[in-house]
């Protein structure tokens, strides 16, 4: 037993000397690995974090764990590495990579502008779009043009007609609403006033304190400007990453994350229809495949926005589009100043309303205003919906 006790010492104290030396100076690396180890990585992983650390020459290297500016300084050098290595698509790589992003989602959502929500309707910002629910009658589409202290006014509900008599003063109704890189909300009002005769017709609806808040935010979603390839599919499971070689309909990419992307294109689109998109990012083209969930349909440019729910992308894809979102290069700037790239991009919103993009249905936004029939309907507004 005694020479069990001695052995089980030595290996302890050799293991306190390798970490030590390992990592270099006199910080405590045992801290470092088991933050590692509890974040999830492999010893050789945060063997590779520690030397990425020590080159980074962080005075902190634990804020590898903790610190969004760290994680994105460490995870450029593993990127860079693994370019000058020729690694970039190395399965391995990817995967470790891959890991990295995911770790840093979880920082990213630990912040308290992730977790803190709103508690009252008094502070929904002005421009705010939002959808009114009206039981058994439909969906209607809004915008919050001013809050007030005893009331919220919104712009005039965008949808199908009204029933023969309805008004909207009195009425009790549903509001559902997604607040940016937050959540989605609902809470329950009810209309004080209707101003249909006014130049801007708007409602005046009442505030309340009781916020439901759901469907959290699960990836960082960051806008573009970007022109795009759009392929519709009979099956969504069959589709693959390989790039096009046909045209296929002209779109604008206008916002992108991992798990999903908005288009804009021309005509009428259909909730629940599989698409198929690329686009240029980074040197690369970016292939990713996708559900349509919701539509904004605007009849005046004949052009629908449709957002994507994507099929998860392979760990090559994920990567590249988490670089980007994340801007990890500082990529952003550079491609939204890119002359090129903005004249394709008008050229493709441009040509887009010429395309007769049909889904063989009627879009879920109709565009028309929810007035009861027997009033006289004002222009349509774009920014409602």
């Amino acid at each position: 037993m005694g020479w069990l006790y001695l052995s089980l010492v030595g290996i302890l104290v050799a293991s306190v000397v390798f970490l030590r030396k390992a990592g270099g100076g006199k910080f405590p690396w045992i801290q470092f690995y088991t933050r590692g180890k509890e974040a999830g990585f492999s010893f050789r992983e945060v063997n590779l974090l520690r030397k990425i650390a020590v080159n980074s020459r962080l005075k902190d290297p634990t804020s590898l764990f903790w610190s969004v500016k760290a994680l994105d300084r460490s995870i450029r050098d593993i990127i860079i590495q693994t370019r000058s290595k020729g690694t970039e698509n190395d399965p391995d790589q990817d995967a470790f990579i891959a890991k990295l992003f995911q770790f840093r989602k979880q920082v990213e959502f630990s912040q308290p502008k992730y977790r803190l929500g709103l508690k009252s309707t008094r502070n929904i910002v002005p421009r705010q779009r939002i959808k009114i629910v009206i039981p058994g009658v439909g969906v209607y589409q809004s915008m919050v043009v001013e809050n007030l202290r005893k009331y919220i006014a919104v712009s005039y509900p965008q949808g199908k007609p009204l029933p023969e008599g309805y008004a909207w003063k009195g009425q009790e109704i549903s509001v559902y609403f997604w607040r940016a890189e937050d959540a989605g909300y609902y809470f329950e009002s009810k209309v004080i006033e209707d101003y249909y005769n006014r130049d801007y017709p708007i409602l005046h609806i009442s505030h309340s304190d009781n916020l439901i808040r759901n469907q959290k935010r699960r990836s960082v979603r960051v806008d573009v400007n970007l022109p795009a390839r759009v392929y519709p599919l009979k099956n969504l499971q069959e589709a693959t990453e390989l790039p096009e070689k046909s045209p296929g309909l002209r779109a604008r990419l206008i916002n992108i994350s991992e798990d999903g992307a908005a288009l804009i294109i021309g005509g009428k689109g259909k909730v629940g229809i599989s698409l198929k998109f690329q686009f240029p990012l980074s040197d690369h083209t970016i292939v990713m495949i996708g559900t349509v969930k919701q539509i904004r349909f605007d009849q005046k440019k004949n052009q629908s926005s449709l957002h994507l729910e994507a099929k998860p992308p392979s760990p090559n894809i994920r990567n590249r589009i988490l670089t980007y979102v994340y801007d990890i290069f500082d990529e952003q700037k550079v491609i939204s100043k890119t002359p090129t790239q903005r004249i394709a991009s008008s050229n493709a919103g441009k040509k887009a309303s010429g395309n007769q993009y049909s889904s063989g249905g009627k879009s879920t936004v109709s565009g028309q205003s929810g007035r009861a029939p027997g009033h006289k309907t004002k222009a349509k507004s774009d920014s409602a919906g």
